[in-house]
């Protein structure tokens, strides 16, 4: 079985919701890429871990933006 790891999503847009900023990933070690708008923002886990709710969490920091490809 695949263990989930709950994580934050650090920086890019203010406009990001606190809802989409928490999600689960199942690699620490894979970027995660998040589509927002007309484009993705990419972030990476560098080893950083927060506390949220009570809940040790990964934290992942924006890198970039990338458009979609038409």
């Amino acid at each position: 079985m695949m263990k989930n790891f709950k994580v934050l999503l650090s920086g890019g847009p203010s406009s990001l919701t606190d809802e989409e900023r928490t999600r689960f990933t199942t690699s620490l070690t894979e970027k995660i890429k998040h589509r927002f708008g007309a484009g993705y923002e990419h972030f990476v886990h560098e080893g950083e871990f927060t506390t949220l709710n009570g809940e040790e969490v990964a934290v992942f920091r924006w890198t970039m933006r990338t458009a979609i490809a038409e």
